[in-house]
């Protein structure tokens, strides 16, 4: 059996890893377009702020280390184009070189992931203007703190990211402003009460807050960054981070026929196929059922990812597996803090 898993990380190193466990015998080859196959999410910002010094300790796992611990070939810097579901063949671009070439399968494996959300023009590009999502944008960030020593940054949105982003560029000497267009901080995760523990952290540790203030248009200037807010103000830093949420990656999926529902997400059965025979897709570009509502639901975290890897690698391997649902549960730190929330 030959199985074709696209993109790595949570969900597709974990199901390769587990089939490789189920099926000694199974050809395992992973495309990953970045350069890095595993590694930890959530210390990207930790090390932004210089709490992880080492930048090996955000690496869980190395194309080298998956071929000699899992006998699986891990191919960085390839990014899959295209899927012909009929012929049960992928395109391949190597990003490097920009070769391209097919690779066969018996069973096809997605694991996409999600893109960070832009919500207005950011201007020409710049050096100014960064989103974090994988190692590279990290590094990038670091580099850009390391070697411009930025004394100033907006932080565009108060999710996950942009707390533990505001929380670390604080630790590395920025003033931080944080600009949220609801009222609150975390507002699809925590009910307003609890929030404002959360408002009242960040302010005590120097952080501003701009609640209620949509961002209208940001844009790189000569040794800074704008951004304006809809009604006429203006903020002015040294650097944005534009945190705002995510969009589930499905661009590849919908273009070979692959049926997709809510915010673009693809459609999976508890087994984790899709609507075409011998493929798979697991993780944050998955629709699942909340587990407490029964709706339909998106929810991009590592832990239902992990898991739906692992299920999706039994039924591929034979076994029948069900995935149940997601409870959406999640936990942040800010400072001396920590928020937790379920259901």
């Amino acid at each position: 059996m030959k199985v074709v898993i696209v993109g790595g990380v949570a969900g597709g190193a974990t199901a390769a890893a587990r089939i490789r466990r189920l099926d000694e015998k199974a050809e395992i080859t992973v495309f990953e377009r970045s350069g890095y196959v595993s590694y930890a999410n959530c210390g990207l910002p930790y090390y932004i702020g210089g709490v992880i010094n080492d930048r090996r300790a955000l690496t869980l796992q190395t194309p080298e280390g998956f071929k000699k611990r899992y006998g699986t070939d891990v191919r960085v810097h390839s990014e899959v184009i295209a899927i012909d579901a009929a012929n049960k063949t992928v395109t391949v671009r190597e990003t490097e070189s920009g070769r391209e070439y097919t690779e066969s399968y018996d069973k096809l494996l997605l694991s996409p992931g999600a893109v960070p959300v832009m919500p207005v023009p950011a201007g020409r590009d710049g050096k100014r203007i960064f989103t974090l999502r994988t190692v590279e944008d990290t590094l990038k960030i670091r580099g850009f703190i390391d070697g411009e020593h930025p004394r100033s940054a907006i932080i565009a949105g108060g999710g996950y990211i942009g707390l533990e982003m505001a929380e670390n560029l604080s630790r590395a000497g920025l003033e931080v402003i944080v600009v949220q267009r609801p009222p609150q901080l975390l507002n699809n995760v925590l009910d307003a009460d609890v929030a404002s523990f959360v408002h009242a952290e960040l302010r005590s540790n120097g952080v501003k807050l701009l609640l209620g203030a949509e961002a209208e248009a940001f844009e790189e200037t000569d040794g800074g960054v704008t951004l304006r807010i809809k009604g006429g103000e203006s903020l002015s830093a040294d650097m944005l981070l534009v945190a705002v949420g995510v969009a589930p990656d499905t661009a590849l999926a919908r273009s070979a026929g692959i049926e997709t529902g809510i915010k673009g997400s693809i459609i999976v059965n508890d087994r984790m196929e899709t609507s075409v025979k011998d493929i798979y897709a697991v993780g944050d570009a998955v629709r699942v059922r909340h587990a407490v509502s029964g709706r339909e639901a998106v929810i991009p975290l590592a832990g239902p990812a992990n898991k739906q890897g692992r299920i999706a690698a039994d039924n591929i391997c034979g076994r029948d597996s069900r995935y149940h649902g997601s409870m959406g549960s999640s936990v942040i730190k800010i400072f001396g803090l920590s928020a937790a929330t379920t259901g």
